[in-house]
């Protein structure tokens, strides 16, 4: 039995994908893992295949032995780019030292799969220094603005870590549980306010604004809501203050190995973990423990 992303798959399952292989030997490898989600009913909340995952899955068989995959379309010529450099957006740099009451309308715009996706990327390949990342699995991003149209801030939001210690404390999750209810728990993986941008306690205002709408906007996208919010700071780079100030919790600190530490020694900074919840019943929506 191999449990791979919530999926596990016997010898019943393994032998079907052999006999969907074997049927027609022209599939390519997209065609074959959108053929096995489709025939083991392997959806997303939102109806969307699972083509992603099942293409992982179908690999770690093959590297298992269990099956032999089709051979590949396309073999890349010279090794991959970290990430695809883009050219710099241009938007409005003159300095804006405000205070937050003297903005008027801020509006946030989920901008994933528009014209304006782009732009957030290229604000956090130029300001943020983690760059832009390409989320695997559900993900939104937000951009912000002034009533005039000026950007001002961004936010990534993304599936959460699936092993997370200080979260899984704190929510009360049994390692069953959490498997189920993974996909109810956002998080912010990055979070930019532009830097010519002075406005004191801006950070905690959209943080506060960006919580409360989170569930809705999953629900639009993705047919279910997130019922609670976390977030990775860097102490040697940040304090954590607009997090503290929009009411989230210190949940505890990272080990520093990832999730593919060869050791059990860190490897990276160790993070500190921040979270919120989204329902004052958050716990029980969750399937955690009452405190």
């Amino acid at each position: 039995m191999l449990r791979y992303r919530g999926h596990s798959v016997g010898a019943a399952e393994v032998e079907g994908i052999r006999e969907l292989i074997a049927s027609d030997p022209s599939l390519s490898r997209r065609r074959l893992s959108r053929a096995v989600c489709e025939a083991f009913g392997w959806v997303q909340p939102n109806g969307e295949l699972r083509d992603a995952v099942c293409r992982g899955l179908l690999l770690e068989l093959e590297r298992r032995g269990a099956i032999e995959l089709p051979a590949p379309r396309w073999v890349a010529s010279r090794a991959p780019l970290r990430r695809r450099l883009r050219p710099p957006v241009e938007v409005d740099r003159t300095p804006l030292v405000a205070r937050l009451a003297d903005l008027g309308e801020l509006r946030i715009a989920q901008v994933r799969r528009t014209a304006d996706e782009a732009l957030v990327d290229g604000l956090l390949d130029a300001h943020h220094y983690l760059a832009s990342t390409r989320p695997v699995g559900e993900h939104l991003k937000f951009l912000v603005h002034t009533g005039g149209g000026r950007p001002l801030a961004c936010f990534v939001w993304s599936s959460a870590p699936r092993h997370l210690g200080p979260r899984d404390r704190h929510i009360g999750w049994s390692p069953a549980v959490r498997r189920q209810r993974l996909h109810l728990v956002a998080y912010n993986s990055r979070f930019l306010i532009l830097p010519w941008v002075k406005v004191a306690h801006l950070a905690s205002h959209l943080l506060g604004r960006m919580t409360r709408m989170l569930p809705a906007q999953w629900q639009a996208v993705y047919g279910h809501p997130v019922w609670f919010a976390e977030t990775f700071v860097d102490p040697t780079r940040y304090r954590g203050t607009c997090y503290r100030a929009a009411n989230w919790t210190l949940l505890g600190r990272t080990t520093g190995r990832g999730k593919d530490a060869p050791t059990r020694r860190p490897t990276r900074t160790i993070k500190e973990v921040w979270g919120i919840g989204l329902h004052r019943r958050f716990r029980t929506l969750l399937g955690g423990e009452a405190r």
